[in-house]
């Protein structure tokens, strides 16, 4: 009984995962990722962008484009987090940061 309800489990997980779509957001026009967005953010749930280093302001800016814009009302920001990472090899951190947007 327990193994089936780890599958059950696991298979939720999945599907919700399945209704994310996560976007790294680099030094592209940040208008034109808004436009393509927005059909990807009809077919999902969230919409996840990431971003790291030098990127991270036009993520800033995309996330606030979709939802003060473009999904005005039909979107919210659920979650920010921002973190830092140290690449081997190199003797900075790169800062990074994850912006999750989910349907209203």
């Amino acid at each position: 009984m327990l193994r089936e309800e780890k599958n059950d489990l696991s298979k939720e997980k999945s599907k919700a995962a399945a209704l994310d779509f996560v976007f790294n957001v680099g030094n592209e026009p940040v208008m034109r990722n808004a436009v393509n967005l927005t059909s990807h953010f009809g077919k999902t749930e969230n919409l996840i962008l990431r971003a790291r280093g030098h990127s991270i302001p036009n993520a800033v800016a995309l996330a606030n484009i979709l939802t003060e814009t473009l999904l005005l009302g039909k979107s919210k920001i659920q979650k920010i987090s921002v973190d830092g990472e140290l690449p081997q090899g190199m003797n900075r951190m790169i800062s990074t940061i994850e912006i999750i947007i989910s349907k209203n």
